[in-house]
């Protein structure tokens, strides 16, 4: 995600209520993300499908890492040589279907 242009991407819920069509093509052309105030505070963001996509898929991926690394840490871990193993097992339950 590119970093926020404080000139450019920082609008007031008035405006862009009044623009929303407009910032909405903005986004989808710059791939910028827009922050809306409301009394000076940031109240929301907006980001174009595709940033949004990407997130939760790097959200997704640190899941699973986070995931992997507690099975490592609590010892659920199997070796190369068991892993080939145990799924060689299920190829040949499967084959005699």
């Amino acid at each position: 995600m590119k970093p926020v242009q404080v000139s450019e991407d920082i609008v007031p819920i008035n405006e862009f209520k009044a623009k929303a069509s407009r910032f909405f093509k903005q986004i989808a052309d710059s791939g910028q993300s827009l922050v809306i105030t409301q009394h000076g505070r940031p109240v929301g963001v907006v980001l174009s499908p595709a940033q949004f996509d990407r997130l939760l898929e790097q959200q997704r991926f640190l899941e699973s890492v986070a995931a992997g690394l507690a099975d490592v840490e609590a010892g659920r871990v199997m070796s190369t040589a068991a892993l080939r193993k145990r799924l060689s097992e299920r190829r040949a339950r499967r084959t005699k279907k």
